[in-house]
């Protein structure tokens, strides 16, 4: 008997929306089997972020390289220089595995996500109760200056146009509440 093929489940939102915390939650639980698929990225690491686990921090040289090579699912220009992606060597991986890949990934990567992989993915949007909520978040987060914050909320501004095209809205007000909510949907997805 053949082993059952993972599916992949995408959680997508604004900076600041709370989507890594709720991950965080997520991924322990035996009964998902989940997995977290590392992104790669141009941005340099933030505190104590280690390669290969928070991301895979490439040089834009690097990341133009596997875009070249065809060597991604996904990726974005997020912001001016700064590429975040997928790598299709992590969905396989995770997928022999008989996994379910977890991508935590920019709006319009997941929108390009869910095409590619259809009825096989899941598009959680994961949103802040509202934009002010979501400043006073990336405030108090303290890793971003004034100015990347506001760029940040003009983004999630941006983002939140495209909401209606995942599979399913979170709004993350009460975060026991949201991860109770993601658990439910992702449940109902991998019984599928």
């Amino acid at each position: 008997m053949r082993k059952k093929k993972g599916k992949l489940i995408i959680i997508s939102a604004p900076s600041g929306s709370g989507k890594s915390t709720i991950i965080s939650h997520l991924i322990g639980d035996e009964s998902l089997k989940l997995e977290f698929s590392v992104s790669a990225t141009t941005r340099p690491p933030r505190g104590e972020e280690k390669n290969g686990v928070e991301y895979y921090f490439m040089s834009l040289e690097e990341f133009n390289k596997a875009i070249e090579n065809d060597e991604l699912v996904e990726y974005q220009e997020v912001y001016p220089g700064r590429f975040y992606g997928t790598l299709k060597s992590e969905v396989t991986r995770i997928n022999k595995k008989g996994k379910n890949v977890v991508l935590d990934v920019d709006v319009l990567g997941a929108i390009n996500v869910k095409k590619m992989y259809g009825d096989h993915a899941l598009a959680v949007f994961v949103k802040a109760p509202s934009i002010e909520v979501l400043r006073e978040r990336l405030v108090k987060r303290g890793t971003d200056s004034p100015e990347d914050i506001e760029k940040r909320v003009s983004k999630a501004e941006f983002e939140l146009g495209y909401a209606d095209q995942f599979d399913h809205i979170v709004v993350n007000d009460v975060l026991d509440d949201a991860v109770r909510e993601t658990h439910q949907l992702i449940t109902d997805f991998i019984k599928q």
